[in-house]
C-alpha cells in the first residue's frame, strides 16, 4: 500500500527505521491536500510552519537514538472541535469565528506526548449536530468515494482525511455516532469508548468544562492497531481525578475468530436497513461463522429495545439542549404543552428530551441503569454483539431544512434520516464501547463497516475484534483513483 495510505503504526516505524523522515513524511502529506482537497474539503485549518518545525525536532530525535515514542513523527489532523493553542474552535458556527484557543485541550497534549506531528483541522457540522459535515465558515465536506455523498458526521472531515490519505491518524467525537458513522461511511476504523474514560476537557466552546451525559472522544484510523495505540494514549483520568484512580483496560481473551462468542442483530424494526449493505454485512457474519466462532442471530439482551432507543433519544437531546438559544426553547416548550402524550415520534422524543425537568431525566436514568445491568448480564453469555452502523453506505448531500425533516433512500424507498439513530444509540445509551471496522465494499461501489457492542470497559475487546476481521479478511481500501 502506497505510503500515504499505511496505518500510523507502520508511519512511525518507518521514521524510526529511518526509511522515511518525519519532515518527508509530513511534506507527502500537504502536497496530498494541495492536489486533492479541494474537491473533499476535509483539511479546513493548517499550522505548516509550525508543523514542519515539530517535524524537523521528530528527526533530531530520531538521529539522537533512544525511546521513541508510539507515534514518533505521524502527521496528525484533529476534529475542529478539539481546542489546540493559536487555533479556531467554532463547532461550525460563526458567532465563534474569532475563538481562538489559547490551550491544548487533553487529548491534543496526551497525542503530542505520543510523537504526532499536529498540523491541521477537519471538518463539521454545525454544532456537530448531523450526519454530513457543512457549516457557514468552512462549507461542505464530501465522501472521497464520491464526492456527491456525504462523509458522515460529525466527524466527517476526519474520516474523509484519513480516507483520502490526507493524514496519518484522527480524533473525533461520538454522542450520536459521530465517530463511528463516518468511519462507516468512509472505509475506515472508528473506536467510540466506553463512557468517562478520555478525558474530554478542551473539546468544547468557550468556557465550558462539564463534557454531556454521554459523549465521548475517540480515535479513528486506518488499523484496528492505531485505534488501540490511540486509546490508550488518549484514556486515563484527567488531573482532577488522577491522585486517585486510574484506568486498567482488561485484556480482550480472544486470540483468533474462533475464540469468540458473537451476536448478530443485523435487522430491527425500528430501522430498515438497505440491502446492498445488509448483504455485505451478512456475508461477513457467514465469514466470521466459518473461522469458527459460536454465532448467533437470536441472542439479545432482556430489554425492549424500543423502550431503549426511546429512551436514548430523550437523553440525547436534553445532554444537547444546553445549546439551545433561548427563543429555540421557547419554540419546543410551546410545542410540548400541544403533544399528544402518546406521540413517540422522533420530532416528540426530541421536544420532551429538549424540555426535560431534571426529576424527568432521573427516572429516564434510573431506567436507563436497568439496562445497563441487563447488559452486564448478556455479555457473561457472549463477547460482542454486532450489527450495521448505520441504515445505508452513504448517502447523497442533502442540507435543506432540518435534519428530522430529512430522508434517504432505503431499499427503493425513502425513510427519516434520524431512524438511523437507533443503530447509533441502542450501546451508546448503556454507554458501552463501540468500534466500527470495514466490512467490504457493497454492491453500489461504496464502503460499509460493521459495528462491534461490547461490554462496559470492554474496549480493548471490541477493537480486538476488529482487528481479527482485518486481519482475516482485509481493512481499509484507499478509494479508487486516490
Amino acid at each position: 500500500m502506497r505510503t500515504a495510505f499505511r496505518s500510523a503504526n507502520d508511519l512511525a516505524g518507518m521514521i524510526r527505521r529511518r526509511e522515511i523522515g518525519a519532515v518527508e513524511l509530513l511534506e507527502l502529506y500537504l502536497e496530498r491536500i494541495d492536489t486533492l482537497d479541494s474537491s473533499i474539503n476535509a483539511v479546513i485549518w493548517q499550522d505548516r510552519e509550525g508543523a514542519l518545525e515539530t517535524a524537523r525536532a521528530a528527526d533530531a530525535r530520531t538521529v539522537a537514538g533512544g525511546d521513541l515514542p508510539p507515534l514518533h513523527g505521524v502527521p496528525m489532523t484533529i476534529k475542529e472541535s478539539f481546542d489546540i493553542a493559536g487555533a479556531p474552535t467554532t463547532w461550525g458556527d460563526p458567532a465563534f469565528r474569532d475563538n481562538i484557543a489559547r490551550h491544548d485541550c487533553v487529548a491534543v497534549e496526551r497525542l503530542k506526548v505520543a510523537g504526532v506531528t499536529l498540523f491541521g483541522k477537519t471538518n463539521v457540522p454545525l454544532n456537530l449536530a448531523d450526519w454530513q459535515s457543512f457549516n457557514d465558515i468552512y462549507g461542505i465536506t464530501s465522501n472521497p468515494w464520491d464526492t456527491e455523498r456525504t462523509p458522515g458526521g460529525s466527524s466527517g472531515g476526519s474520516a474523509a482525511a484519513l480516507a483520502a490519505g490526507l493524514t496519518g491518524i484522527e480524533t473525533g467525537s461520538d454522542i450520536g455516532a459521530s465517530i463511528r458513522n463516518p468511519a462507516h461511511y468512509c472505509g475506515v476504523f472508528g473506536h467510540k469508548p466506553s463512557f468517562g474514560i478520555c478525558p474530554p476537557r478542551g473539546q468544547a466552546l468557550p468556557g465550558i468544562l462539564t463534557g454531556p451525559d454521554m459523549a465521548v472522544i475517540g480515535p479513528l484510523a486506518r488499523s484496528a492497531g492505531d485505534l488501540e495505540i490511540a486509546l490508550k494514549v488518549m484514556a486515563g483520568p484527567d488531573t482532577l481525578d488522577a491522585a486517585g484512580w486510574r484506568l486498567e483496560l482488561p485484556a480482550p481473551h480472544a486470540r483468533s475468530l474462533g475464540d469468540l462468542r458473537v451476536a448478530v442483530m443485523l435487522e430491527s424494526g425500528l430501522s430498515e436497513v438497505d440491502g446492498a449493505y445488509l448483504d455485505m454485512l451478512q456475508d461477513l457474519v457467514d465469514g466470521i461463522a466459518r473461522k469458527g466462532a459460536t454465532v448467533s442471530d437470536a441472542a439479545r439482551p432482556d430489554v425492549d429495545l424500543r423502550d431503549v432507543h426511546e429512551i436514548y433519544i430523550q437523553m440525547l437531546r436534553a445532554a444537547t439542549s444546553a445549546r439551545l438559544p433561548q427563543t429555540k426553547l421557547e419554540e419546543f416548550q410551546a410545542a410540548r404543552a400541544r403533544l399528544d402524550p402518546g406521540d413517540t415520534s422522533y420530532l416528540a422524543l426530541m421536544t420532551r428530551g429538549n424540555t426535560m425537568a431534571h426529576r424527568e431525566w432521573m427516572a429516564l436514568n434510573e431506567r436507563r441503569e436497568h439496562i445497563r445491568w441487563a447488559w452486564r448480564h448478556f455479555f457473561e453469555d457472549w463477547d460482542v454483539l454486532v450489527s450495521p452502523a448505520a441504515a445505508s453506505t452513504a448517502f447523497p448531500h442533502d442540507h435543506a431544512g432540518e435534519r428530522h425533516d430529512r430522508t434517504i433512500r432505503v431499499n427503493g424507498h425513502e425513510v427519516p434520516t434520524t431512524d438511523q439513530m437507533f443503530w447509533a444509540g441502542f450501546g451508546l445509551m448503556a454507554l458501552l464501547p463501540g468500534t466500527v471496522a470495514p466490512a467490504g465494499i457493497s454492491r453500489d461501489g461504496l464502503p460499509g463497516g460493521i459495528q462491534i457492542t461490547g461490554p462496559w470497559l470492554g474496549d480493548l475487546t471490541t477493537i480486538q475484534v476488529a482487528h481479527l476481521i482485518e486481519r482475516e479478511f482485509g481493512g481499509f481500501q484507499p478509494p479508487p483513483g486516490l
